[in-house]
């Protein structure tokens, strides 16, 4: 097999190891928790808004379900007589033709008419309109037809009446005049009449059908909001009268109304419900007089008995009703519920989001500075900063570990430094763990502590007088901050940092068959020593590569266990 193929065919095995390897780990986020009413009581409050909000969406709207829109198929039969100098029946003041130009849901009913009997084919002076008014016949053009007009005219001009002059046309004579409607209305008595709304609907998706009319029908019923809400035989007074409107109003001119049907579906079989709403309401302005109401013109022909044709043109004013049947179905879907659940577990994040956005708001502002919002975002957000350009401090008077960032240009003493995360000092008083036999013991140890010894050759840059001169600056380093105590001469780091008993237990406890007695001891010694004085000053290990030992610390450990030849690599570690 040749080399190229066997270091293609590793390769592969190892992606796919390292994908296997990703697939099988789980990756959780780290939080943090402090105690504070104002953010929990925002958390509270978002949450009980999330909560209420899925309770309605479930309860009222229904979100679980599957919906769909209906399909709809609308008969209507229209009831009732009217005697307006002669009878008029539903053959009469209905007029299906008008309906089909608009909506096969749609039917009109007239209510007021203008009638203009015996009209021929002949000639007549044309209704005074603006451009059929003349002087002389040099006004009037042969053959033209104004879009207003009723005719074509002739080329002459003829007296109108005592006060005009019209061109004179060819029409049907006597031309019907532009007059207002008859008040009251010819036909008002049509708000006794009766429809009876035949509605089916149809859901493809559920296989339901539905229709209005129930099986228990009471034929003599009447349509009312209260009593009847489901009778589908409606008055048209009534009908009226729900949209807010006046009958013998509308009638002189006529208007648009809108019987609305809202289905509204349950299929749910622990909560079925299908039955349909009505409700009503005026469609065309009637707050604009010159285009307010509804009308149109239709003649009846007859035939003399001469041969020639006459007519009856009527100028119709009604109500059309338009049927506009709408609505929805639904019915429990498993993949709607979860989708909509799990869109709305994710609201509960907006709590956390907004507590976020008002922290870092804080922090992008420098207007005051709020100890608790202080603390809460150096817990939170921890600079990433690379381990070659910054060194850890912690000196023993002080709280917290110091972060100094490379290159240094004076000593790691003196050198500026920030906050790196709160650190509360494992250097605890000796006084509270002494024996009552070791009292005496104690209290010598004690006046150690609390004595501050100068020494005469101590660097400038140290202030536990125990330090040696050193010409790096990252070797100047001192156990304190400020004049006091040196670390050094505590029973604790003794114990902790220097004890033989201390340190072979801790390489025994990572190494149990590490040799304690061969010539590499004390090097072995000598690093367990400073990771000791790191998990303990700094309280973990995570910190290990860039810890800085001080310089009396580190001078200590190297005397207790020193190299054979005195050299020593290095700075931490060695």
């Amino acid at each position: 097999t040749p080399p190229v193929f066997k270091s293609s065919q590793k390769t592969l095995t190892m992606v796919a190891c390292g994908l296997t390897k990703h697939l099988c780990n789980y990756s959780s986020p780290k939080l943090i928790s402090f105690p504070s009413i104002g953010c929990g009581s925002v958390k509270l409050v978002m949450y009980a808004g999330v909560v209420t909000y899925i309770c309605c969406a479930f309860v009222f709207q229904k979100r679980y379900q599957e919906k769909e829109e209906l399909t709809s198929a609308v008969r209507i039969n229209l009831k009732g007589v009217a005697y307006a100098d002669r009878i008029w029946d539903a053959a009469e003041y209905t007029m299906p033709m008008q309906a089909s130009l608009n909506s096969t849901d749609s039917f009109f009913v007239m209510t007021n008419i203008i009638k203009t009997e015996n009209q021929l084919q002949q000639t007549c002076p044309e209704y005074p309109i603006a451009k059929a008014i003349c002087s002389s016949d040099k006004s009037c053009e042969k053959g033209s037809a104004d879009v207003h007009g009723n005719g074509v005219q002739t080329g002459r001009c003829v007296q109108y009446n005592a006060t005009y002059k019209t061109c004179e046309i060819m029409a049907w004579c006597p031309i019907q005049k532009e007059e207002n409607p008859p008040v009251p209305a010819v036909l008002r008595n049509s708000e006794d009449f009766t429809v009876l709304i035949k509605n089916n609907i149809h859901f493809p998706t559920f296989n339901y059908t539905a229709q209005n009319i129930s099986p228990k029908l009471n034929i003599s019923c009447k349509f009312n909001k209260v009593t009847s809400p489901l009778c589908p035989i409606f008055r048209l007074g009534d009908i009226i009268k729900e949209a807010k409107e006046n009958y013998s109003e509308m009638a002189v001119k006529g208007g648009i109304i809108a019987i609305e049907i809202k289905w509204d579906c349950n299929l749910d079989s622990w909560s079925h419900h299908c039955s349909p709403e009505y409700s009503f309401r005026r469609l065309d302005d009637k707050t604009r007089t010159h285009y307010a109401g509804f009308s149109f013109r239709f003649a009846r022909h007859y035939k003399l008995p001469n041969g020639s044709e006459h007519r009856t043109l009527f100028k119709a004013y009604g109500i059309r009703f338009d049927v506009l049947v709408f609505g929805m179905a639904g019915k429990f879907n498993a993949i709607e519920f979860f989708t909509f659940l799990g869109s709305t577990i994710t609201y509960f994040g907006l709590a956390v989001t907004i507590i976020e956005m008002c922290f870092c708001l804080y922090n992008c502002s420098n207007c005051c500075k709020i100890a608790f919002c202080e603390n809460v975002i150096r817990k939170k957000y921890e600079a990433v900063l690379m381990p070659e350009q910054v060194m850890f401090v912690s000196h023993v008077d002080e709280p917290q570990i110091a972060v100094v960032k490379m290159p240094l240009k004076m000593s790691l003493q003196n050198a500026k430094s920030s906050v790196f995360e709160n650190h509360f000092v494992k250097f605890y008083d000796p006084r509270i763990y002494e024996s009552s036999e070791n009292h005496s013991t104690g209290q010598c140890e004690l006046r150690e502590l609390t004595q501050n010894i100068p020494s005469s050759d101590c660097p400038k840059w140290c202030n536990c007088s125990r330090c040696n001169e050193s010409e790096k600056y990252h070797e100047q380093l001192c156990c304190r901050k400020t004049d006091g105590p040196c670390i050094t001469t505590t029973r604790w780091f003794m114990q902790l940092v220097l004890s033989r008993d201390t340190l072979n237990k801790a390489l025994l406890y990572k190494d149990p068959f590490v040799d304690l007695t061969g010539h590499k001891s004390n090097s072995q010694l000598r690093r367990v020593a400073y990771k000791q004085y790191i998990h303990w000053r700094f309280g973990s290990f995570d910190l290990e590569d860039r810890a800085i030992v001080p310089n009396c610390c580190r001078k200590l450990i190297r005397n207790t266990y020193p190299n054979t030849d005195g050299q020593y690599t290095g700075f931490n570690m060695e």
